[in-house]
């Protein structure tokens, strides 16, 4: 595969992994939303039941709904961040080939003379 080929198949991939990053924006910003509802929920909760305010922070963390909303919200923040680095790796291997094109033009109209 030649280096103008390789260029848009990464240009291809880019593009994909920036549709697929909208999607994961918005799983994370659902999941989170999820994590924020239950917290709130389950604070109030712990407050209706006399716990004292002081305690409900340490306490809320491990009750097993909020504990898996707060799970699923650092996976989907885990998926997002990935996708993020993914397209810049697709970035910096563009600027690569391309910088590697452009040698190669430039040393091919040198011969020409």
């Amino acid at each position: 595969m030649d280096l103008y080929e390789q260029i848009l198949k990464l240009m291809a991939e880019l593009t994909a992994s920036i549709r697929k990053l909208r999607d994961n924006g918005a799983k994370l910003a659902d999941a989170e939303r999820d994590y924020k509802i239950t917290l709130r929920k389950e604070a109030l909760k712990l407050r209706a039941g006399e716990m004292p305010v002081t305690l409900i922070n340490n306490i809320i963390y491990g009750v097993p709904e909020v504990a898996e909303k707060r799970f699923k919200r650092d996976v989907e923040q885990a998926n997002y961040d990935a996708n993020k680095e993914h397209i810049n790796i697709c970035k910096l291997k563009l600027r690569i080939l391309e910088a590697q094109l452009s040698r190669e033009w430039t040393n091919a109209g040198k011969g020409d003379i």
